[in-house]
């Protein structure tokens, strides 16, 4: 009997040892099934997942992620493809359209100089008008596909906030005062220095501008922190939070009326990513604030 009991024992303990080396072994396969998959999907490859296990059902989990993977590349093919030829459409179109409107506006004021009679120079004043509006929606169509699809490697140097922020606000001055807008300005004495694209950051910083007079009630505060973020606030009472939040979706007007495309402040977001910075609203009180961040490229 004592016999038998041992045999029973040494039997459950056999048992016990393979099950616990063919647990052993599917967990080595999961892990080596989670760490293919990851690589696969961060890199572009055509390679696909191996794993060294025998059992049948890891292996058939193997093979019918290989499957899925092999659908998602073709679809991810096919999406870039896609993406580069809306590109080349949208950068094509923008080029069509600019040279027309070009001449357009030129032979304008040609017909300006020749007309004195006030009911055609009020017709021909509208014309103009609208043109330059179309020619400028064009023209920031063309700047945002180039700011979305831009491949060129971004050249950084070392950029002091307090001068790009005074040269911004300068160069929209005339447009500000046109509006009625005097601007509370807050810049420390301290040189904020961060490592950025100069250029791309004067043109995140006059879309703002440009978005703050299209939409103010008449005042702007714009305060630079140290730390290396700008608050940009005015009151806006015809805008909502919900609103707020979309600013920076693509062709997202406040006011449809308004000459603009909304692609203003979309590219000043795609900017502000592809150099590390953040960029946000938020409307409190009637009060919208569009805050711009580069802490983390601070010198």
């Amino acid at each position: 009997m004592e016999n038998v009991l041992w045999a029973v024992v040494l039997l459950l303990g056999s048992m016990n040892a393979a099950l616990l080396v063919k647990i052993y072994l599917m967990r080595k396969a999961a892990k080596e099934i989670e760490n293919g998959l990851a690589d696969k999907l961060a890199e572009e490859t055509n390679t696909l997942l191996s794993i060294s296990s025998r059992d049948k059902y890891m292996r058939k989990l193997a093979v019918s992620l290989n499957e899925e993977l092999r659908i998602l590349r073709t679809k991810r093919l096919a999406f870039q493809q896609g993406d580069l030829q809306l590109k080349e459409a949208v950068t094509n179109i923008s080029h069509d359209i600019r040279t027309p409107l070009t001449a357009i506006c030129g032979y304008l004021e040609l017909l300006k100089e020749t007309v004195s009679q006030a009911p055609a120079s009020h017709y021909l004043s509208i014309i103009e008008n609208r043109t330059e509006a179309l020619k400028a929606l064009t023209d920031e169509l063309l700047d945002y596909s180039v700011a979305a699809w831009e491949e060129q490697e971004i050249v950084y140097e070392d950029v002091i906030l307090n001068h790009v922020l005074e040269e911004s606000v300068a160069a929209y001055y005339g447009a500000l005062r046109k509006e009625k807008i005097t601007p509370d300005i807050y810049i420390p004495q301290i040189e904020v220095k961060c490592r950025l694209n100069k250029e791309k950051t004067s043109r995140i910083m006059g879309n703002i501008l440009s978005n703050a007079i299209k939409y103010s009630d008449g005042d702007l505060q714009i305060i630079l922190s140290e730390n290396g973020e700008i608050r940009f606030t005015n009151h806006a009472p015809a805008m909502d939070e919900i609103q707020a939040g979309k600013l920076f979706h693509r062709f997202y007007t406040v006011d449809a009326p308004k000459k603009s495309t909304g692609l203003g402040l979309s590219i000043a977001k795609t900017f502000a990513e592809q150099m590390g910075g953040a960029i946000g609203a938020s409307y409190q009180n009637e009060e919208l604030t569009i805050w711009l961040s580069f802490a983390k490229q601070r010198l």
